[in-house]
């Protein structure tokens, strides 16, 4: 990783530890105005301050890091097309310690994938509940009338193609504008994943 987004993320590993500039200096046993450099991007560290951050903030800044990145982000990105929640699982918990993009886009993919996961099982209780109910149910005959809950029966479906055109554009989408190095978003994501 290189200046400035190895400071970057030297400030917030190091916030996220809750530690201070002080403490983080101490345990890598250099001044702590080394560290401030290092955080503002003005120098890069030497090996082994880079060996002792990467053991205390518990993170890889190597090189590798961003290896094949793009790749890795496509296929969680791609995956939303069908919901396969596996895969962004897999990916984001094998690379969140070698890549920062990996890390905030497979959040964010996580997110959209559970919260799409569980509108997708509510709609199919209600396709499998709602049309028994309309076509079991003489009540629903008489105040209904006739043919109607046979149309509505029908239509409960619906919503499940809905959600499923909706997840397929988002994937597409995200993932060309992950791979074009531009912000990506996924709306209607309930953030249960928050690291």
């Amino acid at each position: 990783m290189k200046q400035p987004e190895l400071g970057l993320k030297v400030a917030e590993l190091r916030q996220a530890k809750s530690l201070t500039q002080e403490q983080l200096a101490e345990a890598c046993e250099v001044s702590t105005r080394t560290i401030q450099r290092i955080e503002g991007g003005e120098v890069d560290p030497r090996t082994y301050t880079l060996s002792m951050l990467r053991e205390i903030l518990e993170f890889d800044f190597g090189e590798d890091q961003s290896e094949h990145e793009s790749l890795w982000l496509a296929i969680m990105h791609l995956s939303t097309t069908v919901l396969a929640l596996l895969v962004p699982i897999i990916i984001w918990s094998w690379k969140k310690n070698k890549s920062m993009r990996i890390r905030e886009e497979g959040r964010l993919v996580l997110n959209f994938q559970i919260t799409m996961t569980l509108l997708m099982f509510a709609g199919w209780l209600i396709v499998l509940i709602v049309p028994m109910i309309l076509l079991i149910s003489p009540v629903s005959f008489q105040v209904l009338g006739g043919t109607t809950p046979v149309i509505l029966a029908g239509l409960t479906p619906l919503p499940l193609i809905l959600i499923g055109f909706f997840c397929f554009f988002e994937g597409i989408y995200n993932a060309a504008r992950s791979l074009m190095d531009k912000p990506i978003r996924y709306p209607m994501s309930i953030p249960f994943v928050k690291e």
